[in-house]
């Protein structure tokens, strides 16, 4: 039976305390999220247009940081310009994100970018491949951020049943943390939602939760890199 976490919880992904044994050669970290649904403006004519009105898209992206036994992201990749000009930084680096979502060594993937969060189900995936990871990553920290969340006026105080899970191989759910947007949220345009690490020879899993004003994990990055 999968684990219900709280904020800051760590579990062992290995094996649970029931005794219970789960596949880590290929682990799928997934990420969850719905837009509450804002009222309708009072009276029938305000009812009448909000019936009309398309709901803004959230575009939620998840990504995560290789790090070092520093807690550092070693390498940054390169910078690629593609077909249509635009400049890529971080390419094939240890941050895997949208515009990078395969790392070089074939070990973790994003699978891709969904845009709305509708439907239920993980609505972004990161696949580990755990078991084969060099032993140069100690850790893997998994963020979300909100596009242009300030921009919008868009925030984690607007985003309700929120989770990231762990899933092994045979498709057992692992663990699970949930976080529901409250007024703690609002304002908070990225997260930091959980960390994966090796110790005494198997992976741990820890709830984190910790919001931040900013809609770019590049702050983060920074902070991984230089301080």
């Amino acid at each position: 039976m999968a684990i219900s976490l709280v904020k800051g919880q760590t579990i062992d992904l290995r094996k649970n305390d029931q005794g219970e044994e789960f596949d880590l050669s290929t682990v799928t970290i997934g990420l969850g999220w719905d837009v509450k649904k804002q009222p309708a403006s009072g009276g029938f004519l305000g009812k009448l247009f909000s019936s009309g009105q398309k709901e803004a898209e959230y575009d939620l992206d998840a990504i995560a940081m290789l790090l070092d036994a520093n807690g550092k992201v070693a390498d940054l990749g390169r910078t690629v310009t593609t077909n249509d000009g635009r400049s890529i930084r971080l390419y094939e680096g240890d941050v895997i994100f949208f515009n990078s979502m395969r790392h070089p060594s074939g070990h973790i993937w994003l699978t891709g970018d969904n845009r709305t969060g509708a439907g239920d189900g993980d609505d972004e995936q990161i696949i580990v491949k755990l078991d084969e990871l060099d032993q140069r990553y100690q850790k893997i920290l998994f963020l979300v951020t909100i596009y242009q969340g300030r921009q919008n006026n868009q925030h984690f105080g607007l985003i309700e049943n929120a989770f990231i899970r762990a899933v092994d191989k045979r498709g057992k759910e692992i663990a699970k943390f949930n976080l529901s947007g409250d007024s703690t949220y609002n304002g908070m345009c990225s997260m930091t939602f959980a960390e994966i690490y090796r110790k005494d020879g198997t992976w741990k899993f820890r709830a984190i939760g910790e919001p931040h004003q900013s809609d770019s994990f590049i702050d983060e990055l920074k902070k991984r890199v230089y301080s």
